[in-house]
Order: structure tokens, then C-alpha cells, then sequence
């Protein structure tokens, strides 16, 4: 049996990682910037992680939900605490797609509605509902285009104005844009959203699976506005690559027996690793250092002038370059060892770690003042 050919894959197989490095089974050392798309959030084999997941090991790995698993309860308080939604409650689950669907099924639920508003650039998931709501056509299939959604243009206050009324069950919006480029919802636009969901019995879902954890400088992107969501899906950063995902649920909305359920979701090893992210963002003060590293990185990103436009918060950079320079993420690869991202056509996208030193964020400032020096 062979491999479904659905990746394109780099010549190159990473066998060893700590921190914002990975070696390559070659033996070359190479700076990941991307963090195997925003998922590596305290750095690659933290010793606490890999400590919380082999005291797990020891223990018990696996059970199903319909047994009580206290780590769930822990994993609950601290995510509660430290994200700012204590009064909230938490469905733990496997991937964000998965989350998003969840959060999807939700809102039908509550609302006894089924369209949904999305928004232009956007990605939640590859799962029928989630991707549904996805601005892709090409990863559409038809047996998920039968949901009801309706694109509306991104940051445009008239549109959601008109376009929002008591037919819509959810507004589903990333905090921050990734897969579109990152582009970041403005406070003025999300605190709309919240307004008009409210006045017409809509749910209001931000997807902060690629924005959330502290990667922004806030633990959800969101939280730079006044803006309070009935949902919030989270994944990615949530594991620092464990499985893992989640949805935070307003209070109000009331659970009845069987309305969501999960195999793997929640497990012991996933509560553990889950556990140990928090632990670490809170005692190594990541947040703070991800705002920092962050503002300093899109500042001296500016200062080239072959650069068009550098978007972002935090660790969660994008920047747009002309397509002369089109090639420049293989370039950082192969000639720098520089792990980055992409979104089409031309913007690299910059999620590291959020343990990202000053010194490690110079080393593609330096290697892009090479590549970027023929200005045009």
C-alpha cells in the first residue's frame, strides 16, 4: 500500500526537534518558523510536555467518555482561567475542523436555524460543515455545498449591517485570518458582529484555532475588542502538537445527553499535553514574549523596502512581497534552513513558536536583506 498523494512534500524529513529548531535525518539544522502551521506554541520537545505525556504513559492512556477523567475537570479550570472565559464550559474534541463542526452544530441547535455567514479568504476546516463555510471552492465537494452559506466581504461593516438578520444561526470569523493571508478583523468589525448576532438570536463563533493560544499577544486575537463570541473553537497551539481540540461555550447554551460526543476527544494523553501548553504559557510568561518578539519582527519587517505590506499581532505574521521575489520561501528554505509559510499568491506567513527569541527572529531578518536586497 502506498501513501493517498494528496501532500506536496519538501525533500526533507525532520527526526529531531527542540525549541524553534528541527535536523533533518541528513544531519542539517534548520530554523522552523512556521511551526508546523501555528501547532508548535512553547517551543518543539519542551521538557515539561514530554514530561506531562510520560508521567501520563505510566499511568492510564486511554479510556472512553463515558467514564469520569478528572484531568478533563483540571484541563477545563486552567484553560478557563488563563483564557479570560472562566464562566464558560469546555467540549473537548480532536482537530479544528472538528471543533468548527461542533460549533456549527451548536448554533443550529440553539437557534433551530441552519444558514451560516462566512467570510471572503476564510478557512475553518476540511470537514463537511467546516468546509463548507471555507472560501475555497477547489476543496469543496459537492456532497458539502448543500450547507446554506453566504460570503460576505472581510472588515466590511455595511455588508454584515445588511446582510445579518433573524434567518442566520451562527457568524463564524477567524480572530485572525490565516490561511487568507492574515488578515486581522478590526476591533469595529467584531464588536458589529457581537452587536447584530445579539439583536437577531445568531451566534456569533470565532475560529481562533490558528490565532489563539497567545499567539496574537492575548490568548485569543478577539480579545483586543470588546467583542464576546457564544462560541470559540480552538486547536492547533492548544497540543504543541497533540492532537487536540475545543470548543468554549457560552454558559447560557444548556447541554442535554448525547447532543456532541467524541471517541478520542479528551483523552488522558491529550489533557496532559493540553495541561502542559498551559502551564508553560503561563509560567514562561509566553504571551508577553510573543507580543514582543512580535512587534519587533513586523517593525524591522517594515523597514524593507521590498516588502509591499506587513499585516499581524503578535506571532502571527503575514507579509506580501512582489512577484519577482516569488520564490523566496524556497530560497529561505534551502539556501537558509528557514522553515516559513505561504498563502497565495505572494505573502509568507511567520508562526513560530511563541518562546521565539530576538536572536532567532534576527536570522530571517538577516537572510531576507540578502534576498530582498535588489529592490525594485
Amino acid at each position: 500500500m502506498k501513501l493517498f498523494d494528496v501532500y506536496p512534500l519538501f525533500p526533507i524529513e525532520p527526526v529531531k526537534a527542540a525549541g524553534s529548531w528541527l535536523w533533518s535525518r541528513d544531519g542539517k539544522k534548520y530554523l522552523d518558523l512556521y511551526g508546523g502551521h501555528a501547532v508548535i506554541s512553547i517551543g518543539h520537545n519542551h521538557p515539561h510536555f514530554v514530561q506531562r505525556l510520560k508521567n501520563q504513559l505510566d499511568k492510564i492512556s486511554f479510556y472512553s467518555n463515558s467514564v469520569k477523567n478528572s484531568l478533563q475537570e483540571e484541563f477545563a479550570e486552567k484553560l478557563g482561567k488563563l483564557s479570560g472565559y472562566p464562566d464558560y464550559e469546555l467540549f473537548l474534541c480532536n482537530s479544528g475542523a472538528e471543533a468548527n463542526e461542533n460549533a456549527l452544530k451548536l448554533a443550529s441547535f440553539v437557534t433551530g436555524r441552519k444558514k451560516v455567514i462566512a467570510f471572503k479568504k476564510s478557512f475553518h476546516g476540511r470537514t463537511s460543515g467546516a468546509v463548507a463555510a471555507t472560501d475555497n471552492p477547489k476543496i469543496v465537494a459537492p456532497f458539502n455545498a448543500n450547507h446554506e452559506i453566504e460570503f460576505l466581504p472581510f472588515n466590511d461593516l455595511n455588508a454584515t449591517n445588511e446582510k445579518i438578520n433573524n434567518s442566520v444561526a451562527a457568524v463564524i470569523i477567524e480572530g485572525i485570518q490565516g490561511v487568507g493571508g492574515i488578515h486581522v478583523a478590526s476591533n469595529s468589525f467584531l464588536e458589529l458582529l457581537s452587536k447584530k448576532c445579539k439583536e437577531v438570536g445568531a451566534l456569533l463563533i470565532l475560529d481562533e484555532v490558528q490565532s489563539g493560544y497567545g499567539r496574537s499577544g492575548k490568548f485569543f486575537a478577539h480579545q483586543y475588542s470588546n467583542a464576546k463570541p457564544d462560541l470559540i473553537s480552538v486547536a492547533k497551539g492548544m497540543g504543541n502538537g497533540f492532537p487536540i481540540g475545543g470548543v468554549l461555550i457560552n454558559p447560557t447554551i444548556k447541554p442535554w445527553s448525547g447532543m456532541l460526543g467524541t471517541t478520542f476527544g479528551g483523552n488522558y494523553l491529550s489533557c496532559a499535553a493540553g495541561l502542559s501548553v498551559l502551564e508553560v504559557i503561563e509560567s514562561e510568561n509566553l504571551m508577553v514574549n510573543a507580543l514582543a518578539v512580535g512587534n519587533y519582527w513586523m517593525d524591522e519587517l517594515k523597514k524593507l523596502e521590498a516588502i509591499k505590506e506587513v499585516r499581524g499581532l503578535g506571532l502571527m505574521i503575514g507579509f506580501d512581497l512582489p512577484e519577482e521575489f516569488s520564490s523566496l520561501r524556497k530560497d529561505l528554505l534551502f539556501n537558509n534552513h528557514i522553515f516559513t509559510g505561504e498563502a497565495k499568491p505572494n505573502t509568507v506567513r511567520l508562526l513560530p513558536s511563541l518562546a521565539l527569541k530576538k536572536s532567532e527572529a534576527d536570522i530571517l531578518l538577516e537572510a531576507l536583506s540578502i534576498h530582498l536586497k535588489a529592490v525594485v
